[in-house]
């Protein structure tokens, strides 16, 4: 068995892009036949949702596209989570920001912005403000779907 890729995806508060990002991805390498080969989790950058689950928006376009998820406390990103984790994604320039506070410097190199995978140096979607689940769950499958391109 090859080693874990070990991915985390970060947005503001855990309960609509991340987690999001954590079902899809989980789903892609699950009918790769891959599962075993990724641990992947996400992360909040504020303690805003700390605890809560998955929005019920979100929840209903994950039901919709037929991806799989389960209930979840939202949990913000430590540096714990820095040190284990490959790849730590964010979903917008905003995260990139509270994330640098949090963490410090990048030294390992292992931040990222979502869209940059596909090419598109732009936030994801943020569905709190937009209302646009969709639009967030297409971003997110563009950049999920370049991501494991790049690194698979």
């Amino acid at each position: 068995m090859n080693a874990k890729h070990r991915i985390l995806f970060v947005c503001h508060g855990n309960i609509c892009r991340s987690p999001m990002a954590e079902y899809i991805l989980k789903d892609m390498v699950e009918k790769a036949g891959r599962a075993d080969e990724f641990e992947i989790a996400s992360a909040a950058t504020s303690t805003e949702e700390i605890g809560n689950d998955l929005y019920p928006p979100a929840r209903r376009t994950l039901f919709k596209h037929g991806i799989k998820y389960g209930y979840r406390h939202a949990r913000q990103i430590t540096m714990d989570d820095y040190r284990h984790y490959d790849h730590i994604i964010a979903m917008d320039e905003n995260n990139l920001r509270n994330l640098q506070r949090l963490l410090g410097d990048d030294v390992d190199g292992k931040i990222s912005l979502m869209m940059d995978y596909a090419g598109k140096h732009r936030d994801v979607a943020d569905p709190w403000y937009t209302g646009d689940f969709e639009k967030t769950y297409n971003d997110i499958i563009e950049g999920c779907e370049a991501f494991l391109k790049a690194f698979l």
